[in-house]
């Protein structure tokens, strides 16, 4: 599991520190990679993590579910959708350094309940869309904090604090599933239903959110395509 670990905290660092490289509003490329992650995270609940969640009998998990979308839905209030790749620049009167603390918090958690389905299998494929989705949403961090003109170096900082927090996630949620943290294994399917109703909000709303030009285009339904073709691909061969 090591070097996923790495590649969950490689993929959101360097996606964050890659602002410093990109300049300009054109990232049609980072949208693509958003779209095909999207696509991967919505198969994959559906293959995997729901059929899992209800494996255990608990008639409560759907209502955990509702919780989880509901609470991303809350959380994107004050992230500004920064989670589906969205670089909203905040326009303050006077042009002063402004911390959005509301973004950077919601985020994090975002990411730290990401990375808590990795507990129970399915690293292989689901590490994979994680880290993907996760290249375009450090982008738009790092984005947001240069357009509120935070000095190079609290970027950094706060790149890496959220480039920790899906492996954080894991291991947080290793000890919860083997009993290590009290005796909250007994609820870890209700857990990982909020947390299958965030990746649901997140997934859908970047499948059908619709572009500059109001349509579904030819490049981003080949994106979205890949990402379910490569997860059925997983789900078939694990049969």
């Amino acid at each position: 599991m090591s070097w996923k670990i790495i590649l969950l905290f490689l993929s959101a660092f360097l996606g964050g520190t890659s602002v410093f490289l990109f300049k300009g509003g054109n990232h049609k490329q980072l949208k693509l990679v958003l779209s095909f992650s999207g696509a991967y995270l919505f198969a994959i609940t559906v293959l995997h993590l729901i059929p899992d969640a209800y494996h255990g009998n608990d008639n409560y998990v759907g209502v955990f579910i509702l919780i989880g979308f509901l609470f991303q839905i809350v959380l994107e209030q004050f992230s500004d959708g920064i989670e589906h790749g969205h670089m909203h620049a905040h326009k303050h009167e006077h042009d002063k350094a402004t911390f959005p603390l509301g973004i950077m918090v919601s985020l994090c958690l975002h990411a730290f309940l990401e990375g808590m389905p990795l507990a129970e299998g399915y690293q292989d494929q689901l590490v994979f869309g994680i880290a993907l989705h996760h290249i375009p949403a450090a982008f738009a961090l790092g984005t947001v904090l240069q357009a509120n003109h935070q000095p190079q170096a609290k970027i950094f900082f706060f790149i890496i604090l959220f480039a920790i927090m899906a492996p954080a996630g894991y291991f947080f949620s290793t000890a919860l599933s083997t009993g290590g943290i009290g005796n909250l294994q007994h609820y870890f399917n209700r857990i990982m239903g909020v947390v299958i109703g965030i990746f649901l909000h997140i997934s859908t709303t970047i499948l059908f959110e619709a572009g500059p030009d109001h349509t579904f285009n030819r490049r981003k339904l080949i994106a979205v395509l890949l990402g379910v073709g490569i997860a059925l691909l997983g789900f078939v061969h694990e049969l």
